[in-house]
C-alpha cells in the first residue's frame, strides 16, 4: 500500500468463492478502489471488518448462516459511517426494504456491468445512494402506493425543501453545498432535520417519499 493511498477501501462479504475472487480482482484492478478484506460469511465479517476499517462494504444478501441483512445491522452499530452496498440476485421488495431499514445505502443486482459496480462504490462513498434501475423502480412504486401525509412536507423550511429537491435530482452533498452557497456541515445538519420531519432514516427513504408525494 502506498503511504498516501487515497483509494476507497472496500471489504467484501460473499459466500461464493468464485464470485468473491472476481469481486476482489475487480476492486483491486480499478484505479479508485482497493480491497482490504474478503469474507465468506457474516460471522467472519463481523470479526474482521472492524479491524479493516473499510469505507464501503459489498454485502451479499444470501449468506449461509447469518443473513447479509443481519450482518449489516450489526456492522452499523459499531461502524455507522461505513457505507454498505447490498449485492444480490433477488428483487423481492421485502428484502430491499429490510436492507435499507437496517442501514444499507444501496441495493445492486449482481448481473450489473463491472464498470457500473465501481461507479456505485464511488457514488456511495461520495454520499450517493446507488440502486440498480429495476430496484429503484420497485422502491418508487412501493412508496407511490402509500398516501403520504401532506403535513410532513409542509413541515420543511424553504431551505430544507431546496436541499431535498437537489437530493432527489441526484446531487451529492458537496454539490448541494456548492449549489446553495453553504457549508457541507450545514447541508448535513439540514438533512438530519429533514429525516426527522419526514420520519425516515436515510437519504433513499427521504427521496422516495419526496418523489411519491401527491
Amino acid at each position: 500500500m502506498k503511504k498516501n493511498d487515497m483509494r476507497i477501501k472496500v471489504s467484501i462479504v460473499e459466500d461464493s468463492r468464485g464470485t468473491r475472487e472476481s469481486l476482489t480482482e475487480l476492486v483491486e484492478r480499478a484505479q479508485a478502489t482497493r480491497c482490504v478484506g474478503a469474507h465468506p460469511d457474516g460471522e467472519e465479517a463481523l470479526r474482521k471488518i472492524p479491524l479493516e476499517q473499510p469505507d464501503v462494504v459489498l454485502m451479499d444478501i444470501n449468506l449461509p448462516k447469518m443473513s447479509g441483512i443481519q450482518c449489516v445491522a450489526e456492522l452499523k452499530k459499531s461502524m455507522p459511517a461505513t457505507q454498505v452496498l447490498m449485492l444480490t440476485t433477488y428483487e423481492e421488495s421485502d428484502l430491499i426494504f429490510d436492507s435499507l431499514r437496517h442501514g444499507a445505502s444501496g441495493y445492486l443486482l449482481k448481473n450489473m456491468p463491472p464498470s457500473e459496480l465501481i461507479q456505485a462504490i464511488e457514488q456511495v462513498h461520495a454520499g450517493g445512494a446507488p440502486m440498480s434501475m429495476q430496484i429503484a423502480r420497485k422502491v418508487v412504486n412501493h412508496f407511490s402506493m402509500i398516501k403520504q401525509p401532506q403535513s410532513d412536507m409542509e413541515k420543511l423550511t424553504k431551505r430544507e425543501h431546496e436541499i431535498l429537491v437537489l437530493l432527489a435530482k441526484g446531487y451529492l452533498y458537496k454539490e448541494i453545498a456548492d449549489q446553495l452557497g453553504i457549508t457541507l456541515s450545514t447541508v448535513r445538519a439540514h438533512l438530519h432535520t429533514v429525516y426527522e420531519k419526514l420520519h425516515v432514516q436515510s437519504r433513499t427513504e427521504a427521496v422516495v417519499k419526496f418523489l411519491s408525494r401527491d
